[in-house]
């Protein structure tokens, strides 16, 4: 079977699908009825279905992918441009949670929304690690803690005397690390792909965009993750895959707190070239 197949009975020969590949190996000549991808050409694709989700006559479909698989898209959902602005601009990062537990199935329900992020290529190269338990999530944060004593973080006066008031923190019972977030959302990209890091990054900024409509709030966990990156106790704990590195986390859980204003930011700062 071919990878790319287009049904002559529905196909209009408008060449949409040709346009929309990203990778220019859909081919339709002026003899060929319907379009059609070479046989030479078939180890280019993607396999990222927007042939078959761009086709306005559901006639395209690639191996694994028909058009009667793919939900429809509901352009009555999509939100207009004020109700976009507004939804990012009311994001906020939560750092105080309530200490109820998140369902196991709704965190599998958010990550399964954030498959969908974007990827170089369509690798979608990421995997997720949860730090389920709250207990857990504290004894990492102390590995974190333990790495700022070591002075690995420490490369500048500033970040020293800064470090030096987190751990002060940690050492009274404050968790400045983890926030007392009951759960941590950790990405992980294989170190053979270049990118990997930025995909695990738009991967997580999905999980936090999505997460307020799981009644949930998020945070990005940027002391835990430069922590994972250098610190071999840290490393050993998270137990990562052979071969795959962490490249972000996230602290989740329900937030205890809304906020109820929108904060000012400053101006876009824009260079045009001509």
């Amino acid at each position: 079977m071919p990878l790319f197949t287009a049904d002559p009975t529905r196909c209009k020969a408008d060449g949409v699908c040709v346009a929309e590949c990203p990778t220019r190996i859909i081919e339709l000549t002026r003899d060929e009825r319907t379009p059609r991808v070479p046989a030479a050409l078939e180890e280019f694709c993607r396999n990222c279905g927007h042939c078959v989700a761009v086709c306005p006559h559901g006639a395209a479909s690639i191996t694994g992918m028909s058009p009667e698989q793919l939900p429809t898209a509901r352009q009555e959902w999509l939100p207009g441009r004020e109700q976009v602005a507004h939804f990012l601009r009311a994001r906020r990062s939560i750092r105080t949670y309530l200490p109820q537990p998140v369902e196991r199935e709704v965190l599998a329900a958010l990550l399964d929304v954030a498959r969908y992020a974007p990827s170089a290529s369509n690798r979608q190269p990421v995997r997720w690690l949860i730090v389920y338990e709250p207990s857990e999530v504290r004894r990492t944060a102390g590995l974190v803690v333990d790495w700022m004593r070591a002075g690995v973080s420490a490369q500048t006066e500033a970040v020293r005397r800064y470090n030096e008031r987190l751990i002060a923190f940690w050492d009274s019972g404050r968790d400045v690390i983890c926030r007392g977030a009951p759960h941590l959302i950790i990405a992980c990209g294989p170190d053979r792909i270049p990118v990997a890091a930025t995909d695990c990054a738009i991967a997580l900024t999905y999980v936090e965009l999505a997460a307020p409509s799981f009644n949930l709030g998020a945070c990005w966990a940027g002391f835990f993750t430069a922590a994972a990156r250098q610190w071999p106790p840290l490393q050993e704990a998270l137990v990562l895959a052979e071969g795959y590195s962490v490249c972000g986390a996230m602290m989740i859980g329900y937030p205890r707190y809304r906020y109820h204003r929108l904060p000012l930011r400053n101006e876009a700062h824009i260079i045009w070239r001509a």
